[in-house]
């Protein structure tokens, strides 16, 4: 995340979970980006957001900032399994995918939340031996997700936070009937924390299929 165009809004000043604020100061990050300024008061008062801004704005700290925050205030369902994550990311390519479990690995160490990750064209034992032993956040492709929920590896009938990352790019490349297959094995939408970050500052939100409470835009 950029230290340029920071904010005078520092993470301190949010109710964040003690532990969500330890992990950012220890990576140096003090003050939010205008996004996380913006989103951080809605996902925090349990609202589902959709996000628009540019690359190196800070989406997706914000988005992980408010995951973690939500996982670690939040007990997890009665009875969760081994093989049921709490938090799933969907993101359009491997590519994406493996960079956002890099941001968020100095949370998890600080947290103690464990992450899997999940995407084809290699890597199908090593992915699934992380997932074997549980995970809290999933972070994946969803042709590689629905492998893993189809064959049981993976039950979403426990998660508590989804985050679509360039969600508009997801829709472009069809991959809207996945993610409802995904929705649909997952609880309630009132019982989980939605939020949809967008790459293209001028596509609206309701394009993606994607349902929010609020809808930001730092262009």
């Amino acid at each position: 995340m950029s230290k340029t165009h920071l904010t005078e809004q520092k993470f301190s000043d949010f109710a964040l979970h003690p532990k969500v604020i330890e992990a950012l100061e220890n990576k140096g990050f003090h003050n939010c980006t205008p996004i996380q300024a913006l989103a951080l008061p809605l996902t925090l008062a349990g609202r589902d957001v959709a996000g628009q801004a540019q690359t190196g704005t800070g989406k997706t700290m914000a988005f992980l900032t408010s995951s973690f925050h939500y996982l670690l205030s939040h007990p997890a369902i009665d009875d969760r399994k081994v093989n049921q994550p709490r938090a799933l990311i969907m993101a359009p390519t491997r590519e994406l995918a493996v960079q956002i479990h890099a941001d968020a690995e100095p949370l998890a160490q600080t947290t103690g939340l464990k992450l899997g990750l999940a995407y084809g064209g290699d890597g199908y034992d090593k992915q699934l031996k992380v997932l074997e032993s549980g995970v809290d956040i999933l972070i994946g492709t969803t042709g590689r997700l629905i492998d893993y929920a189809k064959q049981n590896h993976i039950n979403l009938g426990a998660i508590q936070v989804v985050v679509l990352d360039e969600a508009d790019r997801m829709y472009d490349l069809g991959f809207i009937k996945d993610i409802r297959w995904l929705f649909r094995r997952m609880p309630p939408a009132n019982q989980r924390s939605e939020h949809a970050v967008l790459r293209n500052p001028l596509l609206p939100c309701s394009r993606t299929g994607v349902r929010a409470d609020e809808q930001r835009r730092i262009c």
